[in-house]
């Protein structure tokens, strides 16, 4: 089937991450794109050095100018920047019958640099996590929606999986980068099953922008398949070429993007 997706989410004019990358791996994965945009970030591959929100009432504007005339398939939900622009876009989904919403839990951009206001966690917990077929939370967004610690491994990993499925979403994703295993441990964590995912880690600096990619890349592949499993099989392989492929490129001097068409260039 032909998809048409939409990404809600902050911009980087350095294109590895946000809106950008969100777009370069919907038309990768054969998806036409959409866009929401809800923050101007100004930001490269060395970090962010400012953010720009957009008005909450703007961006419920540009989404039910999308929603009104296009048929939308799939949805991304990445950077949300404050309680008001979560509000906004939790209101305006709502009714809005898409039936696959992707939430990239995103807090902190690679450098560190925080993309979402501690009010808008509890907001962002409570009005549209309920609502999202699947959230794709790494081991410190996972932490704060819990308030708790990070999970140091898998164990734990898995706890804070099942307790962020108790807030309301119908899947979970659990990234787990962050840990110290020569492999990297992902879980898909739903009330019928959890299924481990390994790949091994990709000798490279340039991984900024691999949560927005990840995250719509799902977006972009589910409504072609019957299930989470074989969605989450197939995004992951092409993000592990994307990570293969990223040190071809020649983009900025800090943590440069993966490469979103290593299968075209």
């Amino acid at each position: 089937m032909r998809v048409n997706a939409l990404t809600i989410a902050g911009t980087d004019p350095s294109g590895g991450a946000g809106i950008q990358a969100d777009l370069k791996t919907f038309s990768a994965l054969e998806a036409y794109g959409t866009s929401v945009v809800t923050a101007l970030v100004a930001q490269n591959t060395c970090g962010v050095q400012s953010v720009y929100p957009i008005a909450p009432e703007f961006v419920a504007a540009q989404l039910d100018s999308v929603l009104s005339d296009l048929r939308i398939d799939s949805v991304k939900i990445g950077m949300l920047q404050d309680s008001d622009i979560v509000e906004a876009v939790a209101e305006g989904l709502q009714a809005s019958g898409v039936p696959w919403l992707v939430l990239d839990t995103v807090m902190l951009a690679k450098s560190g640099d925080p993309l979402l206001s501690e009010r808008a966690v509890a907001t962002l917990r409570e009005r549209l996590l309920p609502q999202v077929s699947i959230i794709t939370p790494n081991l410190p967004e996972a932490a704060a929606l819990l308030a708790c610690s990070p999970a140091s491994d898998e164990k734990e990993m898995l706890r804070q999986g099942r307790a962020l499925l108790e807030l309301g979403c119908q899947a979970v994703l659990m990234k787990g980068g962050h840990l110290s295993d020569s492999e990297s441990p992902d879980w898909l964590l739903t009330r019928e099953s959890e299924e481990r995912f390994t790949a091994p880690r990709v000798p490279t600096k340039n991984t900024h922008g691999t949560g927005c990619t990840l995250s719509s890349a799902l977006a972009a592949l589910r409504p072609r398949h019957n299930n989470w499993l074989t969605t989450v099989q197939e995004a992951k392989q092409w993000l592990q070429g994307a990570l293969q492929q990223a040190d071809t490129l020649e983009v900025g001097k800090g943590i440069g993007p993966v490469h979103h068409f290593y299968r075209w260039w």
